[in-house]
């Protein structure tokens, strides 16, 4: 009997841990000027998103429309697939098509299921790939601790996200689109006759607050994310894993009210949350990622530059919510065929393009990212040229092979700076066109 207790009790332990680990509350709010954490708690407890993912979906539609390689006029198919979404959805047929704009306004107001695969399919072929797109996406801005498998935020047992990371999302939105932003204050719209009104219910009574998304479903408990802005100060605040819709509310409210007096006032948004490492945590892997520890991770990363190594300037790259650009001519880019004759140096781990300038005259380097793969890493590399153009010009490129912990990276740098100054002046430059990077001296 006794035995059966204790198998009992181990069981009972189990389960209450996952229920933490995987459905827990938790509180977050982030000064959206400063990045300063003004009220937390298990920020990074990893938790179902729900609804919220649709925030990634219209991320991703919004940075497409602004890359034309959509319109808001763009038509949207339904296949069989998305139009059978269960509910919440705006109920289009198979083979019936919307637009863009009444795509993204129906994942704002009614969190349309459908909408969201069917924007998804559009986006990337299948909601597969686009949820592929998605996670990729949220390790480029940061957030290292989500992985979607969805458009829409209906269940998936490996769905998740952080409180912390849903932050990083909301001032990634209003930072990086802050015209289309909002959208998120919209209350309602006419769709085919009718009108569709939103249930954000606590954006109809908050002074201050314009956005931006709510989630539920049974796995995650009652989500939100809310945007307030009150006399200068910017603040976003997430709250998971509340019983109800109106307890989540009440949660919400009393978080920004005890809290927002702390923000500091201003006009500029967040660059990022994420610190240098972090963001290098983010460039790891180049497939569909599963979350990262956090501590193994950072650990990997941070010996990434070596010993030597200091972040560069850091300087805010946005200024009115607008993103600051850099007017220069673009290099060309490194032909594909010469990067896929690049050959493995034999001794040192490390990869690297045919030599231009004589080893003594390397005096200085920087490292841009890191990828898992060479071809990768190498691809940054030539991205990054094609931006910056002249300070990049004569360089030589490289990766190095780096393993940490089974881990395998490979540094993306260039090489073949004579003075400091100018290795930190483009780092500056690619700081600005939203870039890492880290000064270091040359290795010869």
């Amino acid at each position: 009997m006794s035995k059966l207790m204790i198998v009992l009790s181990f069981c009972v332990a189990v389960f209450s841990l996952s229920t933490t680990a995987h459905a827990g509350s938790a509180q977050f709010l982030l000064d959206a000027r400063t990045g300063e954490v003004l009220a937390s708690e298990n920020p990074d407890t990893l938790n179902h998103p729900a609804s919220l993912t649709k925030m990634m979906t219209i991320y991703m539609a919004l940075d497409a429309i602004r890359a034309g390689k959509l319109s808001w006029d763009s038509p949207v198919p339904f296949s069989k697939y998305a139009a059978a979404r269960p509910p919440t959805k705006l109920r289009v047929k198979a083979g019936d098509k919307i637009t863009v704009k009444e795509a993204v306004l129906s994942l704002i107001i009614v969190s349309a299921n459908d909408s969201a695969a069917a924007l998804g399919e559009k986006l990337g072929g299948s909601e597969e790939a686009f949820a592929g797109m998605m996670t990729r996406k949220a390790r480029a801005l940061g957030m290292m601790n989500t992985t979607f498998f969805n458009a829409s935020g209906l269940p998936h047992d490996q769905q998740f996200t952080t409180a912390r990371d849903m932050s990083t999302l909301g001032i990634a939105l209003m930072r990086d689109f802050p015209e289309d932003y909002k959208l998120f204050a919209t209350k309602s719209f006419t769709f085919r006759g009718r009108t569709i009104n939103g249930h954000n219910n606590l954006m109809y009574r908050y002074k201050g607050m314009d956005g931006i998304k709510t989630g539920y479903t049974n796995a995650s408990g009652y989500n939100l994310v809310s945007a307030v802005e009150d006399d200068g100060r910017r603040v976003i605040g997430v709250v998971m894993g509340g019983r109800t819709a109106a307890s989540r509310d009440k949660v919400m409210e009393k978080l920004i009210t005890a809290n927002i007096r702390k923000a500091s006032t201003g006009s500029k948004l967040l660059v990022s949350r994420s610190t240098g490492v972090q963001m290098d945590i983010a460039r790891l892997d180049g497939a569909v990622p599963v979350p990262a520890p956090r501590a193994s991770a950072v650990a990997a990363v941070e010996s990434m530059a070596g010993a030597s190594a200091a972040p560069a300037s850091t300087a805010t790259a946005y200024a009115g919510g607008s993103i600051a650009s850099v007017d220069q001519p673009f290099a060309a880019p490194v032909p594909r065929a010469n990067i896929a004759s690049a050959r493995v140096a034999t001794q040192g781990g490390s990869q690297a393009s045919s030599p231009s300038t004589s080893a003594k005259d390397r005096k200085w380097q920087i490292q841009i990212a890191a990828a898992t793969s060479a071809q990768a890493a190498m691809d940054m590399l030539s991205d990054a040229r094609s931006k910056i153009g002249q300070p990049l010009q004569g360089l030589d490129t490289y990766t190095e092979m780096v393993t940490r912990n089974g881990t395998t990276f490979y540094r993306a740098r260039f090489t073949g700076f004579v003075t400091k100054d100018e290795a930190r002046a483009a780092c500056d430059m690619l700081v600005q066109n939203r870039y890492d990077c880290v000064l270091m001296p040359a290795r010869g």
